[in-house]
């Protein structure tokens, strides 16, 4: 029988400690905070839009998709008109852009939105009751 530091730390942990439970309130959300929270969000959500957007336009082109989309659509309504003259890589990352910057300002609008409406609530409702342990 070993009488290790080890040995005696692994026999403290079996021993599981009383979790102890507390309940509360969340009765306040900060304006602040959460705009700048929302805004962190929506700017990561914008980034993988862009980012995503022009992978999607890459691929599609790399492939030979857009080609054929865009010969099948030449048939069916004119051969003045052609699709890939119309998507170029600049339109579509200026596209790509101005929907990540839009989805920045809106979503940082809705997390103040939703922050006020929030807090305007909880003078009527009393917040939501959380229950937290220690473990």
């Amino acid at each position: 029988m070993s009488n290790t530091v080890a040995d005696k730390l692994a026999k403290k942990s079996r021993r599981k400690a009383p979790a102890k439970q507390v309940r509360l309130k969340l009765v306040y959300i900060d304006f602040w905070s959460a705009v700048k929270f929302s805004f962190l969000i929506s700017l990561c959500a914008g980034i993988v839009v862009v980012v995503s957007m022009v992978l999607i336009y890459t691929v599609l082109l790399s492939t030979g998709v857009l080609a054929k989309v865009d010969e099948l659509f030449m048939d069916i309504v004119s051969d003045q008109i052609s699709i890939l003259g119309m998507l170029s890589f600049g339109t579509v990352f200026g596209f790509a852009m101005v929907v990540g910057i839009l989805n920045v300002i809106i979503g940082t609008a809705f997390g103040a939105v939703g922050a006020l409406i929030y807090n305007l609530l909880v003078r009527v409702l009393g917040g939501f009751q959380l229950g937290f342990t220690s473990n």
